[in-house]
């Protein structure tokens, strides 16, 4: 992956009202250069309801120094 920006798309089979949204890298220890300075720092998470309608759920900052696996609870807990 080239760039400082990327984005991913999940679309489910049914909806769902998200309470958090766990990310989980690669630790250093198994990275095969060793660093994980690449690793995704600011993150936005987005629903979208059935009329393609989006809603900012929240946007997080993952710290590297930090446990490789984070939670981050959702900033809009209402129905989309």
């Amino acid at each position: 992956f080239q760039g400082s920006r990327g984005h991913v798309v999940i679309w489910l089979p049914q909806q769902i009202w998200p309470t958090a949204v766990t990310i989980w890298l690669v630790s250093k220890a198994v990275s095969p250069s060793r660093e994980v300075s690449s690793a995704p720092k600011d993150s936005a998470v987005s629903g979208v309801d059935e009329a393609s309608a989006e809603t900012l759920l929240g946007t997080f900052t993952y710290d590297v120094h930090k446990e490789i696996t984070q939670t981050f609870h959702v900033q809009v807990l209402q129905e989309l």
